[in-house]
Formats: structure tokens, C-alpha cells, sequence
């Protein structure tokens, strides 16, 4: 089995997240990673559209789920947008890594990951 491997890398969007209220108030800058897992071999073979995981399909998804909601915790938002790249059935391993800039004075990031795998 041929395992294809769709990264999506620095996709940068807005959104509420966090707790403090002047975080509530405006929309902060995320930084979102994610890496998504799926047999490859029908559309490596036959090079047909319909064989392939449709990662536009699924950006769409995460970035309206994004740019639309409201989160107070990371893990929330992490999460979430795992259960969106691990929705289509023939996805086997999904990773998110979600960066909020700037959260910390001295540091350029912090970051939170999830990942899920399908149980064999």
C-alpha cells in the first residue's frame, strides 16, 4: 500500500481564542499544521480525481470552522479541527499543530498538537 501524505503547512488565519477578555474582544492570529494520512495507490495508479483525498475540500472546511468560531482553550480549537482532517473515511492518521503567536512575552509561539490514528 502506497501511503500518501497531504501537508498542509502554515496556514494562517483569525480567530477568538483565549479567555482574558481582551482576548474575547478580537480576533488573534493562529498558525495552523496539520498533516493528514491516506491509501494512495488507485489515484497514484489511475491518476483520476475521483481516487484522491480532496485537501481544498477539506482547507475550506477548517478555515470557515476557524474563521467563525470562538474557542477559549487551544486544545479546543486543536481538536476540533482534527475531527474536521480525519472526517473522510479513508483517512488513517491525522496530525494538527496549532500555533497561537505572540501568546507568551519572551516566546515567538505557543503551540499545542493532537493527532489520531484509526484503530486497525
Amino acid at each position: 500500500m502506497q501511503n500518501a501524505i497531504i501537508k498542509i503547512t502554515n496556514l494562517r488565519l483569525r480567530t477568538y481564542i483565549g479567555f482574558n477578555p481582551e482576548e474575547q474582544q478580537k480576533k488573534q492570529d493562529v498558525v495552523l499544521n496539520i498533516e493528514i494520512h491516506y491509501p494512495g495507490d488507485k489515484a497514484c495508479m489511475n491518476d483520476n480525481v475521483e481516487e484522491a483525498l480532496n485537501y481544498k475540500v477539506i482547507t475550506k472546511s477548517i478555515i470557515d470552522h476557524v474563521e467563525n468560531g470562538r474557542f477559549l482553550l487551544l486544545e479546543k480549537l486543536v481538536s476540533s479541527v482534527l475531527d474536521i482532517s480525519r472526517s473522510h473515511h479513508w483517512v488513517t492518521y491525522a496530525n494538527v499543530t496549532i500555533d497561537k503567536p505572540h501568546a507568551l512575552r519572551f516566546a515567538d509561539s505557543v503551540s499545542l498538537s493532537l493527532s489520531w490514528q484509526q484503530e486497525e
